[in-house]
């Protein structure tokens, strides 16, 4: 295997990561609007990813720092192209990393739910874009000879890519809702164990109709074993949310998520980003990579730093691994 082709997969890992873990990050955010009934509640699910938000985020930064080093080419189509898109994610991140760290620095009702309200939204419009994203990845955008963006805004929002987008959201969402049964005690939790069922319902009828329209478009047997481990890691991850096994149900929606992203990655190669003008014009892991040398620094960094950061990672998952509810939540923060 050439080092271009160990880097598509490396980076393939790095956004499975992220969207297994930023995954139920978003979730727990959309569901302070749609779990949580009161102050009280919203505080307990915001305290559930409170200790590991930014480090969730962390996967993201890798993922772009090493498309831009190992496949410029790509990293400067994709993000001219999707310029729009990706900068209304990047503001949406920005600002919900200050609604976390202001939230609680004044006492004012006004003050604390105007932040809340922020993080509903800067959780569900990401959700909802990095699947219209990479579905347009997937099913191949406007780029011309030069290896240029020739489209427009308008050409990302067609059918594929938004419901792609709505599956991101749906999936996120329901992954969010098993983890909040698992983190949470009392009322909260049961509730999120049945909002979990009725989310988990939803999210298997729109990633079945968007993962077998992949597969018809542009798969093959590779893509279908993932295609067929997605779908039923989902159906057990409900059935094990319906058992009351919320460790498992939050391992089997993880799984999901892996092999859902693994199909994508997997009938995209050996494009990162197909041409819907002509297919001699798309981007690949050879026409788009950096130099052998360039990559080969990469590797012995990356084989270096990754470990590093998982371990780290892993121990703060460890450490903050209790179960909590309202009965946590000091009546006066101030």
């Amino acid at each position: 295997m050439e080092l271009h082709d160990v880097w598509f997969v490396l980076i393939a890992v790095l956004w499975i990561g992220y969207f297994f873990l930023e995954g139920f990050d978003f979730g727990i955010g959309v569901l302070t609007k749609l779990l949580a009934r009161d102050r009280a509640e919203k505080r307990v699910l915001i305290n559930t990813i409170g200790p590991v938000w930014d480090g969730n985020e962390v996967w993201l930064l890798s993922a772009g720092g090493a498309t831009f080093a190992a496949f410029p080419d790509w990293y400067a189509t994709l993000f001219s192209g999707f310029y729009l898109p990706l900068l209304l994610i990047l503001v949406c991140l920005i600002v919900r990393g200050v609604a976390f760290e202001y939230r609680a620095k004044r006492p004012e009702e006004s003050w604390q739910r105007n932040w809340e309200s922020a993080i509903f939204w800067t959780s569900l419009i990401p959700a909802f874009l990095w699947g219209v994203a990479f579905g347009n990845i997937v099913r191949g955008v406007k780029i011309d000879r030069d290896m240029e963006y020739v489209g427009n805004l308008w050409d990302l929002l067609n059918p594929y890519a938004i419901l792609g987008g709505l599956v991101t959201l749906a999936l996120f969402t329901f992954h969010g809702a098993v983890f909040a049964a698992l983190k949470t005690l009392g009322d909260i939790r049961e509730r999120a164990r049945k909002l979990a069922l009725r989310l988990g319902v939803v999210t298997a009828v729109l990633a079945l109709v968007f993962l077998g329209w992949t597969q018809a478009d542009k798969g093959d047997s590779t893509s279908l074993v993932a295609l067929i481990v997605a779908v039923v890691a989902l159906v057990a991850a409900i059935g094990a949310n319906q058992a009351g096994r919320e460790g498992w149900a939050f391992a089997l929606s993880g799984i999901t998520i892996v092999a859902a992203v693994a199909m994508l990655f997997l009938t995209l190669f050996p494009n990162v980003m197909p041409s819907s003008l002509n297919g001699d014009w798309s981007l690949t892991v050879t026409n788009a990579s950096s130099s052998p040398y360039t990559l080969k620094i990469m590797t012995w960094c990356a084989g270096i730093a990754t470990p590093v950061v998982v371990l780290y990672q892993g121990w703060t998952y460890w450490v903050f691994r209790k179960r909590i509810g309202t009965q946590h939540i000091a009546e006066a923060a101030h």
